[in-house]
């Protein structure tokens, strides 16, 4: 069986550039593993493949999903595994690419905290007292049972400190070991962009500033004037997130790129916090792209 390659690593570390040139030499097709890439209508704040990138290189998975829906780890696994076995079956290389951890763990290995069913019961009850007590409380929580979750999630990312709380009443084993105990489904060699932190912020303020400049506002707009409420999922991602809160309080200038630049930055942290910890994982060191290309085929 072929390897699956992994293209993982923080916001803004030119990931998909490298993938589309991996599917390109190791006849391939990319998969996207990014949690907001699959909704439909968020195309510049997800920095989206262009239409170029995916006439030239077939993407799966983007576009997939109304704005309106939630969209769940065990959506993207029913909706990913078919897709990897039927490039494989026609003897090409699925290329796995994006920032979305939970996504990709939930394709490459065979067991984890998506095949712990959801409890309707147990998830309100925890919904219910981040909305009453806080999510800082709510996380806090976490941290009791499950500190390296805790360490990984935002408190403000309370869907995914909600399944982490789920898990462990339902299973009595933390989420965090359940990611250390997997199997890999597929042979696999995982790779990520290894840039200076600071050299990673000036990226990801320049990526900010592009997206503000390209119209992030007026697509969140147009978002809400279609009918996705402002609480919908796709709606806490980074980016818009901040653009609603901003458009709520008449306030487009003074913050927003500060706030959102803000947020990106802790995201990025907590991205290689959760990729250091996947087995097969190389960090490549920026460079040309034939050079990564010839670093990657080494490695394979």
């Amino acid at each position: 069986m072929k390897k699956l390659i992994v293209i993982c690593g923080a916001t803004a570390s030119g990931k998909t550039a490298l993938a589309v040139e991996c599917a390109k030499h190791f006849d391939g097709e990319v998969i996207s593993c990014d949690a907001l890439l699959v909704y439909r209508g968020l195309n510049i704040g997800t920095a989206k493949p262009t239409a170029e990138e995916m006439a030239e290189i077939p993407h799966h998975l983007i576009d997939v999903a109304d704005p309106r829906e939630k969209f769940s780890v065990h959506d993207f696994e029913t909706l990913a595994l078919p897709i990897a076995e039927e490039i494989l079956a026609r003897g090409k290389t699925p290329v796995l690419c994006g920032g979305t951890g939970f996504y990709m763990n939930a394709l490459l290995f065979r067991s984890g905290f998506g095949h712990v069913a959801a409890d309707e019961a147990v998830r309100s009850r925890y919904e219910d007292f981040a909305r009453e007590k806080g999510k800082e409380a709510l996380h806090e929580l976490l941290r009791t049972c499950d500190p390296e979750s805790a360490d990984r999630l935002h408190p403000n990312d309370v869907k995914r400190v909600v399944r982490a709380l789920e898990i462990f009443e339902l299973t009595g084993t933390k989420k965090s070991a359940q990611a250390d105990s997997r199997e890999p489904r597929y042979p696999y060699e995982a790779f990520a962009l290894d840039y200076p932190r600071e050299e990673l912020y000036e990226r990801i303020a320049r990526r900010t500033q592009a997206m503000l400049g390209a119209g992030l506002v007026d697509e969140v707009r147009g978002l809400l004037a279609a009918g996705v409420p402002e609480d919908a999922q796709c709606m806490q991602g980074i980016g818009y997130k901040e653009v609603v809160e901003c458009l709520k309080n008449n306030d487009l200038q003074s913050t927003m790129f500060d706030i959102i630049l803000k947020n990106t930055r802790n995201y990025a942290k907590r991205q290689l916090t959760f990729f250091k910890r996947m087995p097969n994982l190389h960090w490549l060191k920026p460079s040309d792209m034939p050079t990564l290309i010839k670093e990657i085929e080494e490695v394979l």
